[in-house]
């Protein structure tokens, strides 16, 4: 019984953990990237597709975004809908495909992206810590049901405590190396 409550513990950390790194790819760090932009939506004949499912995006370079529709009439959607986006992109239309350059980041804005990406790990480690809290509820509730003994009551708290700081440790990590991204220049 406890051990299903440990693999709900870190299957629902690690669905935090994968949640943070997802965010991370979404947020523009000066690099080229083709997350930026595979999820923004275009109006394909009346119906809103992700750009992913309509166009081939390569990174010819560390700098350009490369995105050939692999129907040539919606180039001009495309054009329309990465404007629309809150990316600040401008992409340069040749009639069969796109490029997108991607500036390099002031100082300022590199400050401001790490203050987010701290953000965002903070929020993560939030998830973490609420899901510490629910799971020894359960354990609570078992030694109610008089399903496990105090001991191993205890003795499942201390797991749960020893997996949360491991997962926060994680969250840290990813945060770290996004943040050295970020600071690249």
């Amino acid at each position: 019984m406890i051990d299903k409550v440990y693999d709900e513990l870190r299957d629902r950390m690690n669905k935090a953990v994968e949640t943070l790194e997802l965010d991370y790819k979404r947020l523009r760090t000066g690099r080229a990237s083709t997350s930026l932009v595979e999820g923004i939506r275009v109006d394909y004949y009346g119906t809103p597709t992700a750009l992913s499912q309509l166009a081939t995006l390569t990174i010819p370079d560390p700098r350009t975004i490369m995105i050939q529709p692999w129907d040539t009439s919606v180039v001009g959607e495309v054009e329309k809908a990465i404007l629309k986006s809150e990316l600040g992109l401008t992409p340069m239309n040749d009639g069969k495909a796109i490029r997108i350059g991607i500036p390099s980041l002031t100082a300022d804005r590199r400050k401001d992206l790490v203050k987010v990406v701290k953000k965002k790990s903070e929020e993560s480690k939030v998830a973490v810590r609420n899901i510490r809290r629910d799971l020894i509820e359960k354990i609570k509730d078992l030694k109610k049901d008089k399903t496990i003994s105090e001991d191993e009551q205890f003795r499942a708290q201390d797991e749960i405590q020893k997996i949360t700081d491991d997962y926060v440790k994680k969250i840290d990590s990813v945060c770290g190396v996004k943040e050295k991204e970020i600071l690249e220049t």
